[in-house]
């Protein structure tokens, strides 16, 4: 099992800029790439102050810049939102100034508050993702495409310049729903969910989902490759541990005010609403614990067929505690999984 940080922008505080959040973000990234993980992951959102990242292909490049080895991965873009036409060249460009480096992770979106402020409904996201989707990798594959849909017409074009690897980065599908997650794979894109703060019986059938579609697709299947994100923190306490709830709570109570609703959302801030989930139930589906408990959690992510753990500990702590914990989550928790993480400690010894 490989590892990526989810550089998650957090900013409740608008007097703390973001330009330093950006930059906190980045220095995340470095410490990453420096210790050896897989990848890291960067969010799209627009007009919110949680998961804030309105120019994704923006920062990947500039992660590109201050990097060696880590990958960038969009997770996710929204396809619903961007013009395929342009859309296509920015991959192109990204993928070039990032070496390779990008894994283009897509999918519908998720907030109906932004959806809706940028014209694109929440009851439309569907058959516009699908109609965006299918556009895309046309246009990063043929040349002369042209298009008669719903959502595109247009005589042929060609996107310029071409990708410098055939179809342009590599593919990976966000989906949650276990039948989406079949269907997508059997399509053959890489996967990435979460149950989110739901129950790991949920994530038993993400699973299912996959590996049936894998198990039906033979060899065509074989190098597909499912990731796995979770909210998470190494605590060293049970005050600690505490803490780290209370802050995991705040930011569930905004996420879930524009993921389920009412989307209530002031100057940019969401508002912090009460939560349905207990702090107990919040905390049987998150990774806030000791070493050795996410150890032992992880070990059941890894007998599952987990290809890639996506940790995102960015949910209100500070960048000093979160640039700590990479370091001691990769320092004490990966190397039980992932042999190049185990080397690269070893060697740093």
């Amino acid at each position: 099992m490989e590892f990526c940080i989810q550089l998650s922008p957090f900013y409740p505080d608008k007097s703390y800029g973001g330009d330093r959040v950006f930059n906190d973000m980045l220095e995340q990234a470095v410490l990453a790439d420096k210790l050896g993980f897989d990848s890291v992951s960067i969010t799209e959102h627009h007009l919110l102050n949680i998961l804030m990242m309105p120019a994704p292909l923006q920062f990947a490049t500039q992660i590109a810049q201050h990097t060696e080895k880590v990958k960038i991965i969009t997770s996710i873009v929204v396809l619903p939102l961007h013009d395929m036409r342009i859309y296509a060249g920015e991959v192109v460009c990204a993928d070039i100034f990032t070496k390779g480096r990008l894994m283009l992770g897509v999918g519908r979106g998720a907030f109906a508050f932004e959806m809706e402020r940028c014209g694109v409904p929440m009851e439309a996201t569907q058959d516009k993702f699908n109609e965006s989707l299918d556009l895309l990798q046309r246009l990063l594959t043929e040349e002369e495409v042209s298009a008669n849909g719903k959502h595109y017409k247009f005589d042929p074009i060609t996107i310029m310049p071409r990708p410098i690897t055939p179809g342009g980065p590599q593919m990976m599908m966000a989906v949650l729903n276990p039948e989406g997650i079949y269907h997508c794979t059997k399509r053959g894109f890489h996967i990435q969910t979460t149950p989110l703060a739901g129950q790991h019986e949920l994530l038993l059938k993400q699973v299912d989902g996959f590996n049936r579609a894998k198990d039906e697709m033979g060899e065509a299947g074989k190098d597909l490759t499912l990731s796995l994100s979770r909210v998470g923190f190494v605590c060293n306490s049970g005050a600690q541990i505490a803490d780290r709830m209370g802050k995991a709570e705040a930011y569930y109570s905004r996420f879930d005010n524009v993921f389920t609703g009412p989307g209530i959302v002031e100057n940019g801030l969401i508002k912090e609403l009460p939560r349905k989930q207990t702090r107990d139930e919040l905390a049987k589906s998150l990774l806030v614990s000791t070493t050795q408990e996410m150890v032992d959690k992880l070990g059941v992510y890894s007998d599952l067929g987990i290809n890639r753990f996506i940790f995102n500990c960015n949910f209100g702590v500070s960048q000093t505690e979160t640039l700590e914990n990479i370091q001691q989550f990769a320092e004490e928790v990966a190397p039980h999984f992932s042999s190049s993480m185990k080397l690269q400690m070893e060697a740093a010894e």
